[in-house]
């Protein structure tokens, strides 16, 4: 019996890590005509991922909780920060990914890495290189990823490429609209009115080691800001006890506007201040507007290393 090699997505798993555990499953066992690739994700899938499964007839992934003594490939991500426990006695044979490179390993591995708004992206290019049939539920799983990854197109991460692809990706399935569909996907995503503060924090949420400590980054992206002006207090609160309890030096968390194109943050900090800074902005009770902002990796994840990361 040929060993599992499980294609696994990072913490909080967002759309692009399930979609592309699921696809790049699907496309490894078409190209070598096997049943040994399989998808898997760290946890519980978002209301938005559980839609689009839905919709395109896909199941979940198993939840796989320990690496150890494994084979794994990491998909839309490369951090051990941001990856599943006993990754480190684990036995990594490949990346895929869409973001900085990251990452130590003491074996040479394959490592396909592209500067392009999704790893589903990546995914979609591979299937038309490799002449792999994309049948529409498959299309339609990763055309909602790169929608979604890239909001809508909005994004400062989404290139040409994701926008051919996105168009490429809608004509075999039932999607006549794209856009539409994207604005019912992010609906789906913002409703937050179920969530615990925590919840919230967490439902799209990276780790990363600066030198001055542990930063944990999450965003919110959502057509309605106003849905979070009640609940900002009790959100800060939520951050601050999860500050003390995990040992982190910041927690941001940023609410996104895919409408207006900018972003609310709420910070928790050893040194705010210096936060703001790194922002480029002052911070008034732990909160300020920046228009403009939308990306975490393109944008905000930088600004926050060139102070604290050097």
């Amino acid at each position: 019996m040929l060993q599992k090699i499980y294609i696994i997505g990072h913490k909080s798993p967002d759309l692009d890590s399930v979609a592309a555990a699921v696809s790049y499953a699907d496309f490894k066992n078409k190209q070598e005509n096997t049943d040994a690739y399989v998808p898997a994700t760290t946890e519980d899938i978002n209301q938005v991922t559980k839609f689009v499964l839905d919709k395109f007839n896909f199941q979940a992934p198993e939840i796989l909780k320990d690496a150890e003594n494994k084979k794994i490939i990491l998909v839309d991500h490369n951090e051990f920060s941001q990856t599943l426990e006993g990754v480190d006695k684990a036995e990594i044979v490949e990346i895929l990914d869409h973001h900085k490179l990251n990452f130590k390993y003491d074996q040479p591995i394959v490592v396909n890495i592209k500067p392009w708004g999704a790893t589903c992206s990546i995914l979609a290019q591979m299937y038309f290189d490799n002449n792999i049939d994309i049948d529409k539920n498959l299309a339609g799983l990763m055309l909602s990823a790169i929608l979604d990854d890239t909001l809508i197109t909005k994004s400062p991460t989404c290139t040409g490429k994701d926008k051919e692809l996105i168009e490429k990706l809608a004509r075999p399935t039932d999607v006549s609209d794209w856009q539409a569909y994207g604005f019912e996907m992010f609906k789906i995503k913002s409703s937050v009115k179920d969530f615990t503060d925590l919840e919230i924090i967490k439902n799209d949420f990276k780790d990363f080691d600066f030198k001055a400590g542990k930063f944990g980054i999450g965003q919110v992206e959502t057509v309605d800001l106003s849905e979070f002006d009640a609940r900002e207090q009790d959100l800060l609160e939520a951050m601050r006890k999860m500050q003390s309890q995990e040992n982190y030096h910041s927690i941001i968390l940023f609410l996104t506007d895919i409408i207006n194109e900018g972003s609310r943050f709420l910070v928790i900090s050893n040194n705010a201040e210096k936060v703001g800074e790194a922002l480029g902005q002052k911070l008034e009770n732990n909160k300020t507007y920046i228009p403009g902002i939308m990306s975490r990796k393109k944008q905000v994840v930088p600004l926050i290393a060139k102070v604290f990361d050097k």
